[in-house]
C-alpha cells in the first residue's frame, strides 16, 4: 500500500510541471465582472490579445457583470481549477464584496487562488470650485464649520468611491452626506455641475475638466504622488497612511496548481513590459504592481479585513 501511494505522488509530482509546460492548450477565459469600458476591462483587453499571441491559445475576454462584480466572481469560485477560468477583478470589489454582500454565493478567501496584481490606478479627490478649497486640509476644515451640510458624490453605494470617502471622513473626524449615483461618470458630472461638493474620481476623467477650471484637483489617492500631477500632494500627506485606487487583481479558482500560477504570473508580467501594454497603462493612468504572488495573498487578506471594518462602521449593506 505505501510503495502505491509513493508512485502515486511521485506521479503527482511530475504531472504539475508538466501540465504547466504544456498550458494553455485550449482557449482560455479572463472573467471580468464589470461592463466593458472600465479601466480593469480595458487593460485585461490589452494583456488577453498580448498572451493569445505569445502562447497560440485564445485569452476571451468575458463581461460578466452584476451585483457588484459577485455574479462573475462566483463563476470562476465555482470553475474547475485548471487555470482555464481565470477572473480579474477590482480589488475594491473583491474586498468589500464579503461585508456588503449577507448571501455571498462564495469565500471571497478560500475559494481563490491568489494570482497577482496587475495594475493600479491611481483616483483623485475633486471638489467644485464654488467652494473655495484648493487642499484636503481646506476641505476639512469647511466640513467642519459645517457639519453635515456638504455633500460628496460616489459611483454607488458600497462602490469604492463610497467606501474611499467614508475612510477620510472617519480619519478627519468629519461628517458629510452621501449622495450615491450608478457610475463614476454621473458622479464627476454632479461635482462639476455643483448638485455635489466633493468626490473621487479618476485622472482620465478630472485632469482635463480641472483643466479647464471646471474642478478643484485636492488630493490623490495613492501613497505617493502622481508622475501626471507631481503638484497635488496625497491624501497620506494630510492625514496619514492611506492607499486608495482603481487596482486590478488575477486570481484562479483555489486549488489551481502552483505551476499554472507561476506561468501566469510570469506571462501576465512579461505581458505588461511590452511597449502596447504600456501605451494602455499610460492612457489609463496605470501603474504595473511588483507584488509577488505571496504578497498579493497578504494584500487581498488585509483588504478583506479594513474594508469590512469600514462597512461595519458605517452601517453599509447591500442586499
Amino acid at each position: 500500500m505505501y510503495t502505491k501511494i509513493l508512485l502515486v505522488s511521485l506521479v503527482l509530482a511530475c504531472a504539475f510541471p508538466a501540465q504547466a509546460q504544456n498550458y494553455p492548450d485550449k482557449p482560455v477565459r479572463l472573467i471580468v465582472p464589470w461592463p466593458p469600458g472600465g479601466i480593469t476591462d480595458v487593460i485585461t483587453r490589452a494583456i488577453g490579445q498580448r498572451l493569445s499571441e505569445t502562447l497560440g491559445q485564445q485569452f476571451i475576454v468575458d463581461n460578466r457583470a452584476g451585483a457588484g462584480g459577485t455574479l462573475g466572481a462566483a463563476v470562476v469560485a465555482k470553475s474547475p481549477a485548471d487555470g482555464y477560468t481565470l477572473l480579474v477583478n477590482d480589488m475594491g470589489g473583491h474586498s468589500s464584496a464579503p461585508s456588503l454582500y449577507s448571501k455571498l454565493a462564495y469565500d471571497a478567501v478560500k475559494d481563490f487562488a491568489p494570482v497577482m496584481m496587475v495594475a493600479g490606478s491611481p483616483m483623485v479627490l475633486i471638489a467644485n470650485p464654488v467652494h473655495n478649497v484648493r487642499t484636503l486640509p481646506q476641505l476639512i476644515e469647511l466640513a467642519k464649520t459645517k457639519p453635515g451640510s456638504l455633500n460628496y458624490a460616489s459611483s454607488g453605494s458600497g462602490a469604492i468611491t463610497h467606501l474611499g470617502m467614508v475612510r477620510v471622513m472617519r480619519m478627519t473626524n468629519i461628517d458629510m452626506a452621501h449622495v450615491p449615483f450608478k457610475g463614476s461618470v454621473p458622479a464627476t458630472s454632479s461635482v462639476i455641475a455643483g448638485e455635489t461638493a466633493v468626490a473621487f474620481s479618476t485622472l482620465p476623467a478630472a485632469v482635463p475638466q480641472a483643466k479647464a477650471g471646471r474642478l478643484q484637483l485636492l488630493a490623490i489617492s495613492f501613497p505617493k504622488r502622481s508622475p501626471q500631477l507631481p503638484e497635488v500632494p496625497t491624501i497620506a500627506e494630510a492625514v496619514g497612511q492611506f492607499d486608495l485606487g482603481l487596482y486590478s487583481g488575477l486570481w484562479a479558482p483555489a486549488g489551481t496548481p502552483r505551476a499554472i500560477i507561476t506561468k501566469l504570473y510570469s506571462e501576465f508580467n512579461a505581458a505588461m513590459e511590452q511597449p502596447k501594454i504600456k501605451e494602455v497603462l499610460a492612457a489609463n493612468s496605470a501603474e504595473v504592481s511588483r507584488m509577488t504572488t505571496a504578497q498579493f495573498s497578504d494584500y487581498v487578506a488585509h483588504e478583506i479585513n479594513v474594508s469590512g471594518e469600514i462597512i461595519r462602521a458605517a452601517g453599509i449593506k447591500i442586499d
